[in-house]
């Protein structure tokens, strides 16, 4: 059995993040394991849920994606 990939949500709108992990969800070998609204709150999550891979947005207010 493979390892799932964890992912981290980051998008200012709540809509795009529901519908990324609408999509993720339903991929047997990845898993959603948290969503945050800005850059600063991506910061502080990375470092506590460790994800494998960031999604992200790139034109975020405050601290953008890049």
């Amino acid at each position: 059995m493979s390892k799932s990939v964890r992912l981290l949500l980051v998008d200012d709108h709540p809509i795009v993040r529901t519908g990324l992990r609408m999509l993720f969800q339903s991929e047997p070998d990845m898993v959603v394991v948290g969503e945050v609204n800005g850059g600063e709150e991506a910061l502080e999550a990375v470092q506590t849920l460790h994800p494998d891979v960031v999604i992200m947005d790139v034109a975020m207010p405050g601290m953008n994606g890049i």
